[in-house]
Parts: structure tokens; sequence; C-alpha cells
């Protein structure tokens, strides 16, 4: 009442703009909460710290610079991690250049050639700066620059690891969603049995008898190798992978020889990755499973397949994405038996034979290439991570 006569002047006195405030404030009327003290229209805005900092673009560019800088220390920490692997191992990489049987003249002017002679710290920062410009040595193996050879041989391993993982996650997650949904049954069993496979039988077992069963066996798979040699050279690597050149060439007796030699160590690799998928599935949706809210829609009459799909296997998104990029990173650094037992010539067989032949550069090199691509995996789970998750943006 009082600010209705107040509004209509019935109190002129000196104390109405008091008694307007007190009222607005004490919420004993209702009254539009006008600006009391407004700025001047054609006045200077001021822009304070904090308004500042709480701009949607100067978020995500702070966002983007702690990114990057976190990105850049964990590949600057694989640099010390791989040059001091380097040094510690019980190799000279002089007398794998220079071979036993050269003069000590001959040694010494090739260790000072390389920069052993000099102190770590600066060995280490010109190791540095040789990672950066895309300078990773001479490969004594290939006698080629590693680069030149990661090139080549990182394409055919990511090309093998996509399609595994692929695999793995068409048939992991339902298989995962399944068995948690039939708890305790007989089919839930014998996921968690297959599911248990995949931890304890070897790659390179389960490699040499899938080439004796559907190779030499039965002939449904192509044999070692990527392709046949009557097929070789007859795609231009544009991106490497021979699936994709092929398809890109139109040469499709390419592409399905290529198929036909992945399909069986592609097949072993998203075993392994299928089996954790499903048991992190699994377990994820038996948590979910539980809740109150899933009781709450099932007593609604909600339909099972709705409660199990929606209602339980969409909260679960946001880790098994994380699962499935850390399987994934696995597959890619785990394939050294398969590749080996395939003659696959990828990353991890380059590895091996680098290893055999005391082939530093090489080795380094390959253990760089592989930590980066972790890593990179690794950021791009956390970026989905984020924008699947908003709880985890603040």
């Amino acid at each position: 009442m009082l600010g209705s006569w107040i509004d209509l002047g019935l109190v002129t006195c000196d104390l109405a703009p008091c008694i307007k405030i007190f009222l607005i404030e004490t919420n004993f009327c209702v009254l539009p909460k006008q600006n009391l003290y407004p700025r001047k229209e054609n006045g200077p805005r001021l822009v304070t710290f904090s308004s500042f900092k709480s701009h949607p673009s100067v978020k995500f560019l702070g966002s983007l610079l702690g990114f990057a800088v976190v990105v850049g220390l964990t590949f600057l920490g694989l640099l010390a991690i791989t040059f001091f692997i380097g040094r510690v191992v019980p190799i000279d990489p002089v007398l794998a250049v220079v071979g036993d049987r050269a003069t000590q003249e001959l040694y010494d002017a090739t260790r000072e050639a390389m920069g052993l002679n000099r102190p770590l710290v600066i060995q280490f920062f010109d190791y540095v700066g040789d990672v950066l410009r895309g300078d990773l040595g001479q490969s004594i193996s290939t006698n080629r620059p590693v680069v030149d050879d990661l090139t080549r041989v990182f394409p055919a391993t990511l090309e093998m690891a996509t399609i595994g993982i692929i695999i793995g996650v068409l048939l992991g997650v339902p298989m995962g969603v399944y068995a948690a949904a039939h708890k305790g049954s007989w089919i839930d069993q014998v996921i968690r049995v297959f599911a248990l496979l995949g931890y304890s039988v070897p790659a390179f077992w389960l490699g040499l008898v899938g080439l004796a069963v559907f190779y030499a066996g039965l002939g449904w798979v192509s044999g070692p190798g990527r392709v046949d040699i009557f097929y070789e050279g007859l795609v231009e690597p544009r991106t490497g992978l021979l699936l994709v050149d092929s398809i890109i060439a139109g040469d499709w007796d390419v592409f399905w020889n290529a198929a036909s030699h992945l399909l069986l160590p592609a097949t072993i690799l998203g075993f392994f990755s299928l089996a954790y998928i499903a048991r992190m599935t699994r377990s994820f949706m038996l948590d979910q499973l539980g809740q109150e809210y899933i009781t709450t829609a099932r007593v609604k009459g909600i339909p099972e397949w709705r409660v199990i799909w929606i209602h339980a296997f969409r909260p679960i998104l946001v880790p098994l994405i994380t699962v499935i990029g850390l399987s994934y990173a696995g597959l890619l650094e785990g394939s050294v038996m398969i590749e080996t037992v395939f003659s696959w010539p990828g990353i991890g067989n380059y590895l091996t034979v680098a290893l055999l032949n005391a082939d530093m550069n090489a080795v380094l090199g390959a253990t760089l290439v592989i930590g980066s691509v972790f890593i990179f995996i690794n950021k791009i789970s956390d970026v989905l991570y984020r924008v699947l998750d908003p709880r985890s943006r603040s």
C-alpha cells in the first residue's frame, strides 16, 4: 500500500526515495526493480577484470592456451624420456655407425660429428631442436631418414588398429550392455568368460592359431603381409592407408586383396579390445541399473529397451569414450606381436627390426611417435569428456 502511495505521489517528502529503496530490498511491496543510480547513456562503460575474465571468448582462449601448455609440457617430458633412454642403453651409437673394426681416429671423428662429445644438457637441447625440425636421424637398418620410414610404416598400423577398434566397439558395447541387463544368466557367464579370454590368451599364440586355421586350413583369408606381391605398387600411396588409396584409385582388386590380408590381424586385435570394452561396459551398466531413477522408470511402465538404452546407457557414454580412447591407443602401441606374426609392415614390426639391429635412431623415433599418438588420443578423449559432460567444464 505504501508503495502505491509513493507511485501516486501521495508521499512527497524527501524520505520517499529512501522508503522506496527499503520497500524494494525487503520485498514488502511489488515494485519494478529499476536502476536507482542509472549511468549516463553516452558515458564510457566500465569494464572490470571479472567481467573481462568471464567473457565466453576469453574463457575459450584460456582453455585453449591451457590445453596447449599441458600438451607441450607432456611432449617435452616424452622427449626427455626418449633422450635419456638413448643414453643409458648399453649400445654405443658410434660403433653402430662405424663398426667394430674402425680406427680410433674414425671413431673420435664420428663421435664429434654426432655431437656426443658435448655436455649432456647441450645434447638434449640439440635433440629437442632436431625433433621440432622433423629430423629424427638416419636409420642404420634402412639407410634412410627415420621420418621417411615412420611415414611409410605408421599408416599400416593405423589402418589395422582402426579396423580393430571398430570391431571392438561394435561388438563389445552391445555385449557388455546385454550382459548387464541379464546379470547372472548363462549369456552373462559366457560373455564374462569370453572377456576373460581376451586378457589371458597371448597375442602371438592366437595369431599363429588364426593363421593355421583360417589361412592354411580353411583358406578363408590371405596369408601374412599387407597385400599379395602381384598387387604391390599398383596404387599410389596418397594417404598410406591401402584401403583408402585403392578406393581413391578405383582399383577394387587391390582393395579386396588388401581387405583379405587385413581381416584376420584386425579381428584378433579387435578381440582384445572387445574383451576390455565389454567388461568395462558391463561394469558401468551394472552401476547405472542399480540407481533409483532406473527403478522409478520401470515402475512408470517405460519399455525395458528404453530404460536400458536411453536412461541407463546415456550416462555411461562419458566414461565409455575414455575407455575406447585408451583401448585404441593400446592397439596402436601394442600391436608388435601381431605385426611380427603376420609380417605386417607397421610400426611394431619396424620397431622390432630396429631393436634387433641396435638401430637406436629408429627405436627412439618409433617410441616418440607411439608416445605422441598416445598423448594425442588421451587429450582428444579429455576434450570429448568435457563436451559430453557439462559438469566437468566448471
